[in-house]
């Protein structure tokens, strides 16, 4: 989720603090992440959106704003996304958990860029000047990432372990940075962006 932009709308119920807010993300159709479906639910037990319990749930005592924020961004917009499935927190660290997260990781990398291009062509309104200046600062980063992918390097990864960090990224991956680097140099160059050409 490297130098991404992600929107959500939050709205507060009549009946809140009793109940939570009701949060909607905007995925342009996109499901980036296992708790962020195509439809703009947040899935989260916090939201009453997944099953929990405990401390994991809503408490009209205890729960706040600032802890569904904090939430999004800690537990759900994480370096590994691929454990957030459902039933999948108990693969970390055996080999099909990591077999299968650094594909999924990819993918969500993958999205990711075509979240910025869609921001970018329709930034959500009020915010179109500061998603262009967003990426006007930050354009040259995103490509010089892709470049690093491209050349079939890992980055990124704070989390992982020195052998992971020498695996290279797939062919696939490489395949479809290929495809979408261009559209993403277009559009940083058309809101003008520093070294993006």
């Amino acid at each position: 989720y490297n130098h991404g932009l992600f929107f959500f709308d939050l709205q507060l119920p009549p009946s809140y603090p009793v109940a939570p807010p009701q949060v909607y993300y905007h995925s342009f159709g996109l499901r980036l992440n296992p708790n962020l479906y195509e439809s703009g639910t947040v899935c989260l037990s916090l939201l009453g959106t997944f099953d929990g319990e405990g401390t994991e749930l809503w408490s009209p005592a205890t729960s706040s704003l600032l802890q569904v924020v904090v939430s999004i961004q800690g537990l759900v917009l994480n370096a590994q996304p691929y454990y957030n499935e459902a039933g999948y927190k108990a693969l970390v660290g055996k080999r099909e958990g990591h077999r299968n997260a650094l594909p999924y990781s990819e993918n969500a990398y993958l999205l990711t860029l075509r979240t910025m291009l869609h921001l970018m062509r329709r930034p959500p309104q009020g915010f179109e000047k500061f998603v262009k200046e967003h990426f006007r600062c930050r354009g040259r980063f995103v490509l010089r990432t892709c470049n690093t992918w491209l050349q079939g390097c890992v980055v990124g990864d704070a989390h992982a372990t020195e052998s992971s960090r020498e695996q290279p990224c797939s062919a696939g991956l490489r395949l479809a940075l290929a495809n979408v680097v261009p559209s993403l140099i277009a559009a940083f160059t058309e809101i003008g962006a520093e070294g993006c050409d």
